[in-house]
């Protein structure tokens, strides 16, 4: 009996999934014929990829910035460990398949070889804007950039909208908990 209804409550689960994936990427197809959306989403998909844009980020905070130095070091360390959790040991896990796109894309994107869960993208968008969040000129650009990389992963059609939202919690607990962590083996802000 306990199997019959863990397997119900597994496929009530997956259905639920599967409709909220279908109702997301839906409402994102009009936006795919649009040439503007493309390049916004396109660009920022590509921009994310490997984490480049949050290396950059932290990279400029670094140099640009003194004041933040400490911050920068710890975002660029964290953002490492987070993608080395994510797809080595999360997406191992999960075997999840992509998306299936037909026809040509309007832009060039990167294929990724990984399980589609959790999003990598969403992940360390997400992260990002925990860890540079307290820089007071950089938080809401980040969270608006963050925000866009995460909606472009369903726009480029390379993840399901559940991969996406599970990302985004995976990255806000990881950066939450890292940066609690660093705080206490290394101090806090200068």
């Amino acid at each position: 009996m306990f199997d019959r209804d863990a397997t119900a409550s597994r496929n009530k689960i997956i259905e639920i999934v599967s409709r909220l994936d279908s109702a997301v990427d839906s409402a994102f197809e009009p936006l795919r014929h649009k040439e503007g959306a493309n390049k916004l989403f396109y660009s920022a998909s590509a921009l994310a990829d490997h984490s480049i844009i949050w290396f950059i980020v932290a990279l400029s905070l670094y140099f640009l910035r003194p004041r933040y130095k400490k911050e920068a070091l710890q975002a660029a360390a964290i953002l490492f460990a987070e993608s080395g959790f994510v797809n080595v040991i999360v997406k191992t896990i999960f075997r999840r398949q992509r998306p299936i796109h037909v026809g040509d894309r309007p832009l060039p994107l990167r294929q990724p070889l990984t399980s589609s869960f959790p999003s990598g993208h969403a992940t360390a968008a997400t992260c990002a804007a925990v860890l540079f969040g307290d820089v007071k000129y950089l938080k809401w650009p980040i969270r608006i950039f963050a925000a866009t990389v995460v909606m472009s992963r369903v726009h480029v059609k390379i993840h399901h909208a559940s991969d996406v939202i599970a990302g985004v919690g995976v990255g806000w607990v990881f950066a939450n908990v890292a940066k609690r962590t660093v705080t206490k083996v290394f101090g806090g802000s200068n």
